[in-house]
């Protein structure tokens, strides 16, 4: 492997170790399963409203997550002939980071609680997988700056793609919700840049 290839060592071994943990995580609901067809799983945590702010938490960080990726949307459009889609860029850009260290530390805070308090349940393994693949991405977007690599970016953004199915496995609709908002916001752009050039194309109709 050449040497600039090999920043894509610990993405792989993030992404390995996510896939065991989801295979643990079926592997566990698949076993406990009852007779009846449903899976049974660990009482919640005594204190309801501590378990309550802790889901709350991490529902924003999954939309405090996607807030940061739509940045992909807006990275080649700086120059946009939108004004809007100028600005709402250069928002992002100043956004990106700040969004991505909030949302990792929502995360930590939500896991640390619920893998506690809910020790067992078969969630906490794809959790567990989520969190290492979020650690891995924000470990890579803070390198992206200091490690003069080309493929930096293509690991940061290959990673990002990865995270999205596995908070779904974890997360269900709420991810589902956050992905597609992400994916609301790059339609907006291209429709908002469709007009703007559609509205400057000359008119090109014949002379009355």
């Amino acid at each position: 492997m050449k040497p600039d290839k090999k920043v894509w060592i610990p993405a792989v071994a993030a992404a390995i170790i996510a896939v065991l943990l989801i295979a643990v995580s079926l592997y566990a609901g698949w076993t406990h399963e009852r007779p009846d067809g449903k899976i049974p799983h660990p009482p919640g945590p005594r204190n309801e409203g501590l378990g309550e702010y802790a889901t709350t938490l991490g529902t924003i960080a999954l939309f405090a997550g996607a807030a940061g990726f739509s940045w992909f949307w807006f990275r080649k459009r700086l120059k946009s002939p939108s004004g809007l889609v100028r600005r709402a860029g250069k928002l992002l850009y100043a956004w990106h980071k700040p969004l991505g260290w909030v949302t990792v530390s929502l995360i930590a805070i939500h896991g640390a609680y619920l893998g506690i308090a809910k020790f067992g349940d078969d969630k906490v393994y794809t959790g567990l997988a989520g969190f290492i693949v979020l650690v891995t991405l924000a470990g890579y977007g803070h390198l992206i700056r200091r490690v003069r690599n080309r493929w930096m970016r293509a690991v940061h953004r290959s990673l990002g793609l990865l995270l999205a199915p596995v908070l779904i496995v974890h997360a269900g609709g709420s991810a589902i919700l956050a992905i597609l908002a992400a994916l609301a916001v790059g339609a907006a752009v291209s429709l908002l840049e469709r007009i703007v050039r559609t509205n400057r194309a000359p008119d090109t109709g014949p002379s009355s």
